[in-house]
């Protein structure tokens, strides 16, 4: 299958309304993208926070397929990521801490898997909790918001002054993309994703494991009890992380397996198979009710599979019911986790002279 180009000719549109206000007291807005279709993706200028995601099922009716709130409060009171941009760095850093260029780094342990402390998702302030600069735009076949945020030197325990430009992008042919760039003035690790949890059969339907998963991947990174990759790139052939064809996700996600055990069920990297640059196909999400699909196509080496292991009822929905465990699975297009510490790994150091970029899309169908 030829990439997708991400682009349409017919018309869209972007409409905006207040979603609240920070603790500091500045106002926070919601962007509606519609695309002609009548597909729509809410999001807001706190965190990049996609709230609503209203895509078709097999008879043509809309259905919210991402997890979420109701209202801003309850995502200010503390989240999952639920939606959320995600950075500087993304997924785990082992002990918070990395060396680069001979200086050793602190960063903040706010995770603390198998009772071993880590940073995660760019720490307790990281870029799903600040509020961006939001410019909402309407192209040829595409509503589109364009979010920019400084990260100032030292934000995080991280160097240098980030520049960060994410662009989320719906078009009329029924895709969103997700582009994003960045700057240094000093040389620093950034790894960027998206963290929404999807639920295909629509957010408030229950357990995700009836979706069939495809993960064009022969290969994960094996993590010991701490989630930090042991620097293996493992086959999942014969393994309980072979998705290489459509698996239902439940099918083997409490087998007696250590990978499985330390992580609750999947919460893993999947090295995504690749012969060069550009986008590939990197996941296909199918749930057999609604008839929706979901494809993932991507400019990154991995993608990390989070099935939602850990939800608690604590996390309230927006029906004001509760959400459960593996009620909505992640596919978080990314570097691999605890890459500054991992030389073999693909590197995420970004210096002055380069620009970050790279795009991941989703391609939406029913049948």
């Amino acid at each position: 299958m030829s990439s997708p180009n991400f682009a349409s000719p017919r018309s869209a549109s972007v409409v905006q309304r207040p979603f609240g206000q920070t603790p500091s007291g500045l106002p926070v807005t919601l962007f509606t993208l519609t695309n002609a279709h009548g597909l729509q993706a809410e999001i807001m200028d706190y965190g990049g926070i996609m709230t609503r995601l209203l895509v078709p099922d097999r008879t043509g009716r809309l259905g919210d397929i991402v997890l979420g709130h109701r209202t801003f409060a309850e995502y200010l009171a503390g989240t999952p990521y639920f939606g959320a941009l995600v950075g500087r760095v993304g997924n785990r850093i082992a002990a918070g801490r990395f060396v680069l260029d001979g200086t050793t780094y602190h960063l903040a342990t706010n995770n603390a898997p198998g009772g071993v402390p880590c940073h995660l998702h760019g720490g307790p302030g990281g870029f799903d909790k600040v509020l961006w600069q939001a410019e909402p735009l309407v192209e040829a076949g595409a509503a589109s918001l364009r979010l920019r945020y400084r990260s100032p030197e030292g934000e995080e325990g991280y160097p240098g002054n980030l520049r960060v430009t994410v662009t989320y992008r719906l078009t009329d042919a029924d895709e969103l993309s997700i582009e994003y760039q960045a700057t240094t003035d000093r040389a620093t690790p950034v790894n960027l994703t998206q963290h929404n949890y999807y639920n295909l059969r629509g957010e408030d339907s229950g357990d995700t494991l009836d979706h069939l998963l495809t993960l064009h991947a022969s290969r994960f990174t094996p993590v010991d009890a701490g989630l930090i990759p042991t620097g293996e790139l493992a086959p999942v052939a014969g393994t309980p992380f072979d998705f290489t064809r459509p698996t239902r996700i439940g099918n083997v996600i409490d087998a007696a397996d250590e990978q499985l055990r330390y992580g609750g069920g999947y919460d893993h990297n999947w090295v995504i198979d690749r012969t060069g640059p550009g986008l590939v196909h990197a996941a296909t999400a199918e749930e057999p009710v609604s008839g929706r699909r979901m494809e993932v196509w991507t400019e990154e080496p991995g993608i990390q599979f989070y099935a939602g292991n850990f939800l608690a009822p604590a996390s309230i929905g927006k029906t004001g019911q509760p959400y459960h465990a593996r009620q909505g699975f992640c596919l978080e297009t990314q570097h691999y986790p605890d890459a500054p510490n991992q030389p073999n790994f693909p590197s995420v150091i970004l210096r002055p002279e380069e620009v970050y970029r790279t795009t991941t899309g989703y391609r939406f169908s029913a049948s």
